[in-house]
C-alpha cells in the first residue's frame, strides 16, 4: 500500500476530524501552541482511549501492511544470529529489528506517502474550517440586524462584550462628521443613526481622535435625553470602552459619566424622597441604576491596572467619584423630607462598599483617597458617621418602645415585592454601606487621623473612641437578624454580625487595635451586657445569646494579643487603681456563673453551651499565659471548670452506646450530643492550663490530668492530618510541660501517647507492624539522624526529662532476650533503650534491618539524655551504659596476627567515643574537651584518641591553674569586715549585698576558694539567727558518727559521690578520703531532712522513699568548703532555715511538711511551679523573640531551666561561675535565680534563634555548655530586673509554704 486514493483521503479526513473533536478540550485548554503540540505528542500516555480512535487503528493497520514483511524478515535474521551468540537479550533484539526497519527502503517510501497525503488532508480541513467561519459570520450579521430593529429584552449596560463584534473603521473626516451628527440640535433620527455607527466603531479610534472632546460633551448631554434608546446605546459604548480600552482612555469616559450623574443629582429635576422608597422597575430609576452600576463595576476593576499609569489619572478618577458621592440633595425647606443622594444608589449596588476596600488596599491609591477625604470630601465621612449614629439612636430609643421595633421589623419583612425598597430599608442599606466604609477606613492610620468629626445637630465632636463605643453598642442594641430584602444574599447583614466582623479585623491589626479597641471606654461598652447580667439589671437585647457569643469572640481576640491581654488584666493604666472592677474580673465572674448555671436570664437556652464555650475560651486565652494565669489564680477558675466537667462527665456516662445496625445520628439525641460537646470543651479548657508550669500545677489538683491527656491524645490522633501550625505548637508545649512532671509523664504513658510515639519511630527507623507495599527502596540516610526521624527524636528529648525517666525506668531491668523477631515492635521507653542503645548481644544487632542508622539514633538519644546528670546516674547504675559502650569499642578494632590493632573509625565508634567522654567527665566549657563527631580533611581525619577502658586519655582534660585564695582588695576587706562585725541595724544585710555587688563587678575572680566559703558561711550564719529571715523552722538534729559506714546511700548517690570527688580533685579542691566525708554529709542531710517530711501514699516512684536524684547543691557546698564535712553540714543546717534553700537546694523540700499536701502529692517542686513559671513570664516580657522561638520549637524554657537548676549548672558553667551563681542567689535573694536564667537566655539569644531555624533547639540547649557566659558580666542587667519584678516574685516565692503554718 504505497499510494492513497481519493477515498482514502476522504476517510482520513473523517477519522482525523473525529480524533480532533475527541481531544478538543485538551487542546483548547492549552496556554500556548507549543503546549498543544506537546499534548498531541504525548496523547498515547495521557488518553486511555488512544488505541480506540479510528485514525489510530487505520495507521496501525497501514504500517502493518507496509512493513510487516520487513519486520518478520529482520526478526528471523536476528534469531539465527542470537542462536550463534552474536546477539543476546530480548531488548537488544527489538532495538536491532527497529533500527534495520527504519533504514529500509519500504519505511522511507511509507513515510513519504504518509506525509504527502496528510498534507492534503490537513489543508482540506483548514479550508473547510474557514468556509464554516465565514458562513457563521454571515448568520451572526443577519441575526444582529434583526435584533436591532426590535426592543432589547436584556438592557444591562455591561452585558455586551468587545469580542465577536464587527467594527467599522473610520478616518478623521468621518469621525468629525459623526460628532456633528451627534450634536443634540440634530434631528432624532440622525443622532440615532450616528449612535449606531459609533457603537460599531473601535473605541480606541474614537478616544484617540481629535474630535473626542466635543464628542464626549455631546454624549454626556445625550445621556439626559428623555428617549431611553440614547442612554442605552451610549452606556453600551461606554461598557465596550471599559472592557477593551487602556486606562488612560477609559478614565475620560468614567469621569464623563460621573460628571453627568453629579449634574443630574444637582439639577434638582428628579428629587426622590427617601420616605417614598424606591421602585427599581421604574424606567427612569432603572436607567439611573444602570449608570451607577457601570461606574461601580469600573471602580472595582480600576485598581488592578491604574498603578501602571501616571498618578494624575488615578487622582482624577478618585476625585470625581468622591465629588459625586458627596452630593447631598438638600430639601427646599427644613420641613421637607430628605432625598435620595448618589451614595444611596451606590449602597444599593455595592452594599459592603467593596469599591472602597479595593481602593484603600494598596498604599499607592490609599494615600490619594485619604488625602482627598481629609482636604475636600470629609463630608462623606461625616455623613457615614451620621447615618450610623441615627440608626443606633433609633435602635436605642426603640428599647423602651418595643412595639416600634416590631413595626420596623414587620415593615421590612412583609414586603414581598422583588424590585422595590421601602424608606427604612433604604436607610438600613445606607447604614450597612456606611458601617463597612468606616470599618475599612479605621484600619489605616491616615483614616483614623480624620477623627474627630463634627456633625450637624450635634454639639460635641465624634471622636474615634466614641465611634468604637457606638460599634460595640450596636452589637447588643440593634436587631440581630438581616432584613428580608437582603436575605437573597448569602452574607449576614445583621448589624451585630457586621460589627463583629469589623472588630475582628481591627483585632488582627496591631496598630489599629491599640488605637481603636484598647481603651477603657470601648472595653466598658463591650462588657456592658455582661455587667448587667451579673448585677441582675434588666436590659432589652433582641437575642441575648447571640450578643454574648459576638462579645466573647471579640474579647478572645483581644486577649490573644499581648497589649490586649494587658488591657483586660490591668485596665487602661497598669499603675492606676480604679473603683470599677477590671475586665478580667467581670469576664471570670461571669464565666464562673455560667459554669454554675447561675445566670437567671439564660435558663434552658439551646445556645447556652455555645455561650459557655465562648467565654471559657476567652478565659483560656488569658490563663494560657503566665501573666494572665497570675491574675486568674485567686478566682479558682480551674476548680469551677473541673467541677462542671465532673457533672457533665456523669451525664455523658448515661448516654447509651450506639447500637450496631442502627443509625448513630438518630440513636443519639441532640441533647446528648450537646453534653458530649460540653465535656470536650471543658476538658480542652482544663488541658490548656498546662501550657504554663503553674497552670499545670493547678491542673494536678483537679484530678482531671489523666482525662485531659487522654483527650489530647485522641484529638491529635483524629486530627493528625488537619492540625494547623498554632495547634501543633500548643500541643508541643503542653506535651513538654507534662513530661517535666512525674504525674504528667505517667499520664502520657497510660494514655497511649508514648506507645504511639515509639511505634511511629520504629516504623520510620525499621519497619511498621503491617507489611506496607514498597514501590521504591528507601533512600540511604546522609545525616546521623535522618530527616524523617527528626520529629520523633525531638519528641523523645522533650519527653525524657529526669522525672519522666525515673517514673518509666526506676527499678526496671533491660529485657535482654535471647532472640528478637524482626517484626517485634518496641512499645515503651525501656524497649527503645534495649533495642537501640544497649546493643550488647548479637541477637539485638541481627534483629535490626538498619543497624547503623538505628544504633546511631540510640547513641544520639543517649548523648542528650546523659546531659541531665541525674539521668546519667540512673542509666549508669541500672544498665552500666559505660561498660556496654567500652565493650563495643573494644570489639571495634582491626584484628591482625599480633593481636588487637587500631580502632576502626566509623560513625558508630566516633559517636561512642563522644558519649564515653561526656558521661565520664564533669566540667564546664573551659574545663573539659569533648571530641568532635565529624571527620576532618587531611591525613589524620580523626585526631581524637579512642579508648576501651578507663581512665580517659588526659587530652580531654584542660589543666586548671591553681589560684591564690586571697588578693588584697579594699572592697573585699570592707565586705569581710561587715560580715565579721554585724551590727543590729536593719540595713546590715542590704549593706552586705551592695558591697558584694561592688566586688563582683570590679574583681569577680576574688570571690572563690576559701574567701567564697567564708563569705557565704558568715552571711548565712547571721541571717539564720534573724527571726525575720528564717522562713522554715527546723528541729534539733545531731550529726551521726564519723565512723558510721555509708551503706545507707543508694547506688545512685554513691556514683554521684564518686563523680563529685573526681571533679573536686581535678579542681584541686579535695584531698584523699574525700569520698567518705561527702558520703557522711549526704547521709546526715538525708536524715536531717527526713525529720521534716510528711507521710505520703502515692503510686509515683519519686514519692516512695528518699529524694530520687543526687544532691548536687550539697555536693557543690562540699567543694566550696574544700571538703570540710563539719563546715558543710553546719552551713546546710543553717541554710535550710532560709527561703533561698527551697530553690537552690532541691532535696530540701522533697515530700516536705512545709508544702501544701497538693504540692507534695503532685511530685512537683517549687522550682518548677514557681521559679520556672516566672522564668517563662519574664522571658516573654524581656526577650520576646527567644520566647517565640521556644514556642515554635514545641519546647519550654521551664524544662531546660529545671535541668540547669537541679544540677546547679554542673557541666554547663565552669566551677568559678557555679560559685558565683550560688553566691549571687544567697546574697541577693532567691529571685536572682530567675534573673540568672533570663541572663543566660539573653546571652544565648542569637544561638537560640539560629537553632530554632535549624529545628534542633532542644539538642543545642541540653548538649552545649554556656560558652562565654560570666555571671559578673550580667550582674548589672540582673540588678535592672530586680525593681521591676521583685515585689511579685518574692511574694509568690514566700507563698509556697502552707499558709496557716
Amino acid at each position: 500500500m504505497s499510494h492513497f486514493t481519493n477515498e482514502d483521503e476522504a476517510l482520513l479526513q473523517s477519522m482525523l476530524r473525529q480524533l480532533l473533536q475527541s481531544v478538543k478540550e485538551k487542546i483548547t485548554g492549552a496556554p500556548s501552541v507549543e503546549c498543544a503540540e506537546e499534548i498531541l505528542l504525548h496523547l498515547e500516555e495521557t488518553d486511555e482511549n488512544f488505541h480506540n480512535y479510528e485514525f489510530v487503528k487505520y495507521l496501525r493497520q497501514y504500517i502493518n501492511d507496509t512493513l510487516g514483511s520487513v519486520i518478520e524478515e529482520e526478526a528471523e535474521k536476528c534469531t539465527s544470529a542470537q542462536n550463534q551468540g552474536e546477539v543476546s537479550g530480548y531488548d537488544t533484539l527489538v532495538q536491532h529489528v527497529t533500527k534495520k526497519t527504519r533504514e529500509s527502503k519500504e519505511y522511507r517510501e511509507m513515510m513519504h506517502a504518509l506525509k504527502n497525503v496528510m498534507m492534503v488532508v490537513v489543508e482540506s480541513l483548514i479550508n473547510k474550517f474557514e468556509e464554516d467561519q465565514m458562513h457563521n459570520k454571515e448568520l451572526d450579521s443577519k441575526t444582529k440586524k434583526e435584533c436591532q430593529s426590535g426592543y432589547y429584552t436584556d438592557n444591562c449596560s455591561d452585558s455586551d462584550s468587545s469580542f465577536n463584534q464587527s467594527y467599522t473603521f473610520m478616518n478623521q473626516e468621518q469621525l468629525q462628521l459623526l460628532v456633528e451628527r451627534l450634536d443634540p440640535i440634530q434631528p432624532k433620527e440622525v443622532r440615532q443613526e450616528a449612535l449606531q455607527t459609533l457603537c460599531s466603531a473601535p473605541p480606541s479610534d474614537i478616544l484617540n481622535s481629535e474630535s473626542w472632546p466635543n464628542l464626549r460633551k455631546h454624549l454626556t448631554m445625550s445621556l439626559s435625553d428623555p428617549d431611553a434608546t440614547f442612554s442605552e446605546k451610549i452606556l453600551r459604548f461606554y461598557a465596550k470602552t471599559f472592557s477593551s480600552s487602556p486606562f488612560n482612555m477609559t478614565r475620560e469616559v468614567y469621569t464623563s459619566l460621573a460628571k453627568h450623574l453629579e449634574l443630574y443629582f444637582l439639577s434638582g429635576e428628579y428629587y426622590l424622597p427617601i420616605s417614598a422608597g424606591l421602585d427599581v422597575s421604574n424606567t427612569d430609576i432603572n436607567r439611573l441604576l444602570k449608570k451607577v452600576r457601570l461606574l461601580n463595576e469600573y471602580q472595582k476593576e480600576a485598581p488592578s491596572f491604574w498603578i501602571r499609569h501616571p498618578e494624575k489619572y488615578m487622582e482624577e478618577i478618585v476625585e470625581c467619584t468622591l465629588s459625586l458621592l458627596s452630593v447631598k440633595c438638600k430639601p427646599s425647606h427644613p420641613a421637607s423630607p430628605e432625598f435620595l443622594s448618589p451614595v444611596y444608589f451606590f449602597a444599593l449596588l455595592d452594599i459592603k462598599a467593596v469599591w472602597f476596600k479595593k481602593w484603600t488596599h494598596a498604599y499607592y491609591s490609599r494615600t490619594v483617597v485619604l488625602k482627598l477625604l481629609e482636604k475636600k470630601y470629609k463630608s462623606l465621612i461625616n455623613a457615614a458617621v451620621q447615618q450610623c449614629l441615627e440608626y443606633f439612636e433609633f435602635c436605642k430609643s426603640a428599647v423602651d418602645r418595643i412595639p416600634r421595633v416590631s413595626v420596623f421589623s414587620q415593615q421590612c419583612c412583609s414586603d414581598k415585592q422583588k424590585f422595590s425598597y421601602t424608606g427604612p430599608e433604604l436607610q438600613y442599606i445606607y447604614f450597612v454601606h456606611s458601617l463597612c466604609l468606616l470599618g475599612r477606613l479605621l484600619i489605616y492610620k491616615q483614616g483614623r487621623n480624620l477623627f474627630p468629626v463634627q456633625l450637624k445637630n450635634r454639639k460635641d465632636c465624634v471622636s474615634l473612641t466614641d465611634l468604637l463605643v457606638l460599634f460595640a453598642q450596636l452589637i447588643y442594641y440593634s436587631p440581630s437578624y438581616p432584613k428580608t430584602a437582603l436575605t437573597v444574599h448569602t452574607d449576614n447583614y445583621s448589624p451585630a454580625s457586621l460589627v463583629t466582623e469589623i472588630l475582628q479585623v481591627f483585632c488582627d491589626q496591631t496598630g489599629c487595635a491599640a488605637e481603636c479597641l484598647y481603651t477603657e471606654a470601648v472595653m466598658d461598652a463591650l462588657l456592658h451586657p455582661i455587667q448587667n447580667l451579673l448585677s441582675g439589671t434588666e436590659m432589652y437585647i433582641n437575642c441575648l445569646e447571640t450578643t454574648l457569643i459576638h462579645v466573647a469572640d471579640i474579647l478572645a481576640r483581644i486577649a490573644a494579643a499581648e497589649d490586649g491581654l494587658s488591657l483586660l488584666i490591668y485596665g487602661g493604666n497598669e499603675n492606676s487603681a480604679k473603683d470599677s472592677p477590671t475586665a478580667v474580673h467581670v469576664i471570670v465572674e461571669f464565666t464562673k456563673k455560667l459554669l454554675h448555671d447561675d445566670i437567671s436570664l439564660l435558663p434552658g437556652s439551646e445556645l447556652l453551651p455555645v455561650v459557655k464555650g465562648a467565654f471559657i475560651f476567652v478565659c483560656r486565652q488569658m490563663y494560657r499565659t503566665c501573666e494572665g494565669l497570675q491574675v486568674l489564680i485567686p478566682y479558682s477558675l480551674h476548680e469551677s471548670i473541673a467541677e462542671a466537667w465532673k457533672k457533665t462527665s456523669l451525664l455523658s456516662e448515661r448516654i447509651p452506646t450506639p447500637v450496631t445496625g442502627v443509625n448513630s445520628t438518630l440513636s443519639i439525641s441532640q441533647e446528648s450530643k450537646n453534653i458530649l460537646l460540653s465535656e470536650e470543651t471543658l476538658l480542652d479548657a482544663l488541658l490548656h492550663f498546662s501550657t504554663t508550669p503553674k497552670g499545670l500545677f493547678l491542673l494536678h489538683s483537679t484530678e482531671a490530668l489523666s482525662d485531659c491527656v487522654t483527650f489530647m491524645f485522641s484529638r491529635i490522633s483524629k486530627k493528625k492530618q488537619q492540625t494547623n501550625e498554632c495547634e501543633e505548637f500548643d500541643n508541643g508545649v503542653i506535651f513538654t510541660q507534662m513530661a517535666t512532671t512525674p504525674k504528667g509523664a505517667v499520664a502520657l504513658q497510660s494514655s497511649g501517647f508514648i506507645n504511639a510515639l515509639v511505634t511511629e519511630l520504629w516504623a520510620l527507623l525499621e519497619c511498621g507492624k503491617d507489611d506496607v507495599r514498597i514501590t521504591e527502596p528507601r533512600s540511604t540516610p546522609v545525616d546521623p539522624i535522618d530527616q524523617s526521624c527528626q520529629k520523633s527524636f525531638l519528641s523523645l528529648i522533650n519527653l525524657l526529662t529526669y522525672p519522666a525517666v525515673f517514673e518509666f525506668l526506676s527499678r526496671q531491668d533491660i529485657p535482654n532476650k535471647p532472640v528478637y523477631s524482626h517484626r517485634e515492635v518496641p512499645i515503651d521507653i525501656i524497649d527503645i533503650i534495649d533495642r537501640l542503645i544497649i546493643l550488647n548481644s548479637e541477637a539485638k544487632i541481627h534483629s535490626l534491618f538498619s543497624y547503623e542508622q538505628s544504633h546511631m539514633f540510640g547513641l544520639r538519644l543517649l548523648n542528650v539524655l546523659c546531659c541531665d546528670l541525674n539521668t546519667l546516674l540512673l542509666l549508669e547504675t541500672q544498665y552500666k551504659v559505660s561498660q556496654v559502650l567500652l565493650t563495643a569499642q573494644e570489639e571495634n578494632v582491626i584484628e591482625n596476627s599480633e593481636g588487637p590493632g587500631d580502632f576502626i573509625i566509623d560513625g558508630l565508634s566516633i559517636e561512642r567515643n563522644h558519649v564515653l567522654v561526656r558521661i565520664n567527665l564533669i566540667g564546664g566549657p573551659q574545663e573539659r574537651i569533648l571530641p568532635l563527631r565529624v571527620l576532618d580533611k587531611g591525613s589524620d581525619p580523626y585526631p581524637w584518641p579512642m579508648f576501651s577502658s578507663f581512665p580517659l586519655p588526659k587530652c580531654y582534660l584542660l589543666k586548671i591553674p591553681r589560684k591564690a585564695d586571697f588578693r588584697q582588695d579594699n572592697d573585699l576587706d570592707k565586705l569581710l569586715s561587715l560580715l565579721k562585725n554585724p551590727d543590729k541595724q536593719t540595713d546590715w544585710a542590704e549593706n552586705c549585698r551592695k558591697q558584694f555587688c561592688k566586688v563582683m563587678k570590679a574583681k569577680p575572680d576574688i570571690i572563690s576558694g576559701t574567701i567564697l566559703a567564708e563569705l557565704i558561711e558568715k552571711f548565712v550564719s547571721h541571717l539564720s539567727e534573724s527571726p525575720l529571715e528564717c522562713y522554715f523552722s527546723t528541729g534539733d538534729y545531731k550529726a551521726i558518727d564519723v565512723n558510721m559506714k555509708n551503706e545507707s546511700l543508694s547506688s545512685v548517690q554513691q556514683l554521684g559521690v564518686e563523680m563529685t570527688v573526681r571533679y573536686g580533685k581535678y579542681l584541686n579542691l579535695l584531698k584523699e578520703h574525700a569520698e567518705n566525708e561527702l558520703s557522711l554529709v549526704l547521709t546526715n542531710c538525708e536524715k536531717f531532712l527526713k525529720q521534716q517530711q510528711a507521710t505520703v501514699v502515692s503510686s509515683l516512684c519519686c514519692l516512695q522513699g528518699a529524694y530520687a536524684g543526687y544532691d548536687w547543691f550539697a555536693s557543690s557546698v562540699f567543694l566550696i568548703m574544700s571538703g570540710d564535712r563539719e563546715k558543710t553540714f553546719t552551713f546546710l543546717q543553717q541554710f535550710s532555715r532560709l527561703l533561698i534553700s527551697a530553690f537552690l537546694w532541691l532535696p530540701r523540700l522533697h515530700i516536705s511538711m512545709h508544702l501544701p499536701i497538693t504540692a507534695v502529692e503532685s511530685g512537683i517542686h517549687p522550682v518548677y511551679f514557681c521559679s520556672a513559671h516566672y522564668i517563662e513570664m519574664l522571658l516573654k516580657a524581656e526577650l520576646p523573640l527567644v520566647f517565640a522561638a521556644f514556642h515554635m520549637s514545641g519546647f519550654t524554657p521551664s524544662q531546660i531551666c529545671l535541668q540547669w537548676i537541679t544540677q546547679c549548672f554542673w557541666n554547663y558553667m565552669d566551677w568559678s561561675e557555679i560559685c558565683h551563681y550560688i553566691a549571687t542567689c544567697i546574697f541577693l535573694g532567691p529571685d536572682y535565680q530567675i534573673y540568672m536564667c533570663i541572663a543566660v537566655f539573653r546571652h544565648l539569644q542569637q544561638d537560640i534563634l539560629k537553632h530554632t531555624e535549624a529545628q534542633d533547639l532542644q539538642v543545642f540547649l541540653k548538649e552545649e555548655a554556656l560558652h562565654g557566659f560570666r555571671v559578673s558580666d550580667y550582674l548589672e542587667y540582673m540588678k535592672s530586673l530586680e525593681p521591676i519584678y521583685r515585689p511579685v516574685l518574692l511574694t509568690d516565692m514566700r507563698n509556697i509554704r502552707v499558709q496557716n503554718a
